[in-house]
């Protein structure tokens, strides 16, 4: 056989291996799209937490970790300095203890004008008895000297006794008159307007009853300065929070892949310090209509790593309409329209051997068989 009988044979079998090839292509689907429709891959994804300090700023006093420690929950993982914080709490609490006395002292000292109170009400009381008496007695020497003027009246008309001692009865009389009057006086002094009973513990007494309610009046005060406390203490428990904040703690179990700040820097609220690589990993897979039919969040998804083949199980937490750019397209030499990809999250346990940056694939199988 001849290079030319060599070539040609060559030829017509590199021509028969394609048209075979073209007729497998075609009828079995094994291009790209048709693999991708039966068999999904997604890139295993470790979720990220970028940590920062909330609401709180300053000065980066200790950096506690470093990029690549393994971390768990609550474990401290920077601290700003708290010399400030610190000071405004001291001052706080001085200011609350500063109120406590003021409230105690404006309380014993409204107690003491209540005692006071009671105690000038009994002092008044028999101030009112004695007068009472006083007035009854000058009653009484008024009505007997009011007696003897009459009976020296008529003895003077009758001649039997000289008018100088008329004189003097009248002169008696009425030094009674003005000292009832006066006695009279005194009492409605020491009643200060009060209606007398008769009965004196059943009296109300004008200023006895203001002494009380200017004593009563205080409470106004001591409720002024308990609103103050107050506010302060609302005050000492967001400067206690605050001092709280200045400690960066970790908010799950994860890996150190990044720390952004050092320390003596100057550290500003909200800006992240820390990227922590958390323990909860996730892959994506895109599926057509079709196969997202018989899906819903909240099913399970077994997958196999690339790797290795290990069944991963997984469950899916979000499922939804694709970004364009991710719609799948179909061979147009095979006369199938585009179809609209939908993206499906499908989130995984931590296990031994599967770790993130793993092909994790998913079987066309399972969108089926439900």
């Amino acid at each position: 056989m001849n290079t030319r009988q060599k070539a040609l044979r060559t030829g017509a079998i590199f021509i028969a291996v394609l048209i075979v090839a073209g007729l497998l292509l075609l009828y079995k689907g094994n291009d790209a799209v048709a693999i991708g429709m039966e068999k999904k891959e997604g890139i295993l994804t470790a979720e990220q937490v970028k940590m920062s300090f909330d609401s709180v700023s300053g000065r980066l006093l200790k950096e506690a970790v470093k990029e690549g420690d393994t971390v768990k929950a609550g474990d401290v993982i920077m601290e700003l300095d708290p010399t400030d914080t610190d000071l405004s709490i001291e001052r706080t609490k001085a200011q609350i203890a500063q109120l406590d006395a003021q409230i105690r002292s404006m309380g014993g000292t409204q107690a003491v004008n209540y005692q006071k109170a009671d105690s000038d009400e009994q002092q008044s009381f028999r101030q009112i008895d004695q007068q009472r008496a006083a007035v009854s007695a000058a009653q009484a020497t008024l009505k007997n000297s009011q007696i003897d003027y009459n009976r020296k009246s008529a003895l003077l008309d009758a001649g039997a006794i000289a008018k100088s001692q008329l004189d003097d009865a009248e002169m008696a009389l009425n030094v009674a008159e003005a000292n009832v009057t006066q006695q009279q006086q005194l009492l409605d002094k020491l009643l200060s307007g009060a209606q007398d009973t008769g009965n004196t513990d059943s009296i109300s007494l004008p200023t006895i009853a203001q002494q009380r309610e200017a004593a009563g009046n205080m409470s106004n005060d001591i409720d002024a300065l308990t609103q103050q406390k107050q506010a302060l203490v609302v005050q000492l428990k967001q400067l206690e929070v605050q001092k709280e904040r200045l400690t960066l703690r970790a908010p799950e179990d994860g890996r150190v892949i990044k720390v952004l700040a050092k320390e003596g820097e100057m550290v500003a609220a909200g800006t992240p310090v820390v990227l922590l690589e958390s323990d909860r990993s996730y892959y994506d897979i895109y599926i057509s209509e079709k196969q997202a039919q018989g899906l819903s969040e909240g099913d399970t998804i077994t997958g196999r790593t690339v790797a290795g083949d290990k069944s991963v199980p997984g469950t899916i937490r979000l499922l939804t309409k694709a970004p364009g750019f991710a719609d799948l397209k179909q061979s147009r030499e095979k006369g199938q329209a585009d179809l609209t990809a939908f993206q499906v999250r499908i989130y995984v346990e931590p296990q031994d051997g599967v770790m993130p940056g793993m092909t994790i694939g998913v079987n066309e199988r399972e969108f089926t068989k439900r």
